[in-house]
């Protein structure tokens, strides 16, 4: 490898690409790769103040005029688009096509 001026990780991904070479071996350079290649997610624990819970907002009850205030205050926030269009068959909806 020094020779070749391979990194151990490119020994182990020409190793895994190897059509000719043993299939459990090719699997273990598989396994001791990837970590270099894809590494894990760190879990985040989310909170709200001082460590307490996330606070929420009930919108639920406001009343049209409230609404239309805070979407008046918010709504340049979210960016282009119109709310107001009919959904074209969003995420948990039956698109038309099937």
């Amino acid at each position: 490898m020094a020779a070749s001026g391979d990194t151990p990780l490119d020994y182990m991904l020409k190793v895994m690409r190897d059509t000719k070479a043993d299939p459990s071996r090719r699997d273990e350079m598989a396994k001791a790769a990837a970590p270099y290649v894809h590494p894990k997610l760190a879990s985040m624990q989310h909170s709200g103040p001082h460590g307490g819970p996330i606070q929420t907002v009930d919108l639920s009850k406001l009343s049209g005029d409230d609404l239309a205030r805070l979407e008046d205050i918010f709504g340049p926030l979210a960016g282009p688009g119109d709310d107001d269009a009919p959904d074209q068959g969003g995420e948990g909806e039956a698109s038309a096509g099937g």
